[in-house]
């Protein structure tokens, strides 16, 4: 006999974009959210019993209003403001997720100032947020954990890069070398310790460790780069318990020009994303 072992149901893709009126002087928050519930849902699946089911367009609608009653600057306190009411409002709800993407908007420089309302979008890398959210029951306290990160961070280092001494064997074609591109598309989230945290302020902190880090490293291999940026983080940054970083292969493939009598000192290249390596660490204190 069939039988429910676990499930959830949400709304996911919400997008919005809130403008924070500051006088004259404005910001911009474009987030995209997904919202998902677990609890006592079994006779919805079950039986098809609807009765105190939250609509999935409710929910929807949730998010929107959340938006505009909170004084939340950060997707963090945002998310955790959206599952406490969430939680509030539907006891049978045993467990909130939420999950936050930002595209970041910047107010223009026009004639060495920042318009007050003119903005430009930066990327293609976004910020991310992910709320696990447990809420008070039976005299235990609501736990949440917090985790935040960035998605899509291309980059790139021209020098301060090598790869050498790997096994060889009868399929290995790679060539050893002591100078080569580093590119990557890293995916990064760190877990903090307590969810009290300045959030913006330790974005910031760890984003300008991880890429001077990624700058300065003389790099051996993805894996030694990525293992230092990890622990530079964690020392800059005790509020945080965890960090992990996915650094695939962006390989830029040096072209042959002797062909043609010119020589090629690593100065013109293909680039290409696949096929491409998978390197990823969670690193912890």
């Amino acid at each position: 006999m069939a039988r429910l072992a676990e499930n959830q149901y949400g709304k996911s893709r919400v997008r919005l974009l809130k403008v924070i009126k500051n006088g004259a002087q404005h910001e911009v928050r474009e987030w995209t959210v997904g919202v998902y519930l677990r609890g006592d849902f079994e006779r919805h699946f079950v039986t098809g019993d609807n009765a105190g089911m939250m609509a999935t367009d409710t929910m929807k609608n949730t998010v929107y209003s959340v938006a505009k009653e909170s004084s939340a600057l950060t997707m963090e306190d945002y998310a955790l403001d959206l599952a406490r009411l969430l939680s509030e409002r539907n006891p049978q709800v045993g467990h909130v997720h939420v999950t936050v993407e930002e595209k970041m908007w910047i107010r223009i420089k026009a004639q060495g100032e920042r318009h007050d309302s003119a903005f430009i979008q930066r990327g293609p890398d976004v910020a991310t947020a992910d709320l696990s959210y447990t809420p008070a029951k039976a005299g235990a306290d609501a736990v949440a954990v917090v985790a935040s990160g960035v998605k899509g961070l291309v980059i790139l280092k021209t020098s301060r890069s090598a790869f050498s001494g790997f096994k060889r064997d009868r399929w290995t074609t790679l060539p050893e070398t002591a100078d080569r591109l580093f590119g990557t598309e890293a995916t990064i989230a760190w877990v903090y310790s307590e969810p009290k945290e300045d959030y913006a302020a330790v974005r910031a902190r760890l984003m300008d460790t991880l890429l001077t880090t990624f700058a300065g490293h003389d790099s051996l291999s993805v894996q030694q780069t990525l293992f230092q940026m990890a622990e530079d983080a964690l020392a800059v940054e005790p509020g945080i318990s965890e960090i992990t970083l996915a650094m695939p292969n962006r390989h830029n493939n040096l072209v042959d020009l002797s062909r043609f009598g010119q020589e090629n000192a690593n100065e013109i290249f293909v680039p290409t994303d696949e096929p491409h390596g998978q390197i990823q660490a969670r690193v912890v204190r």
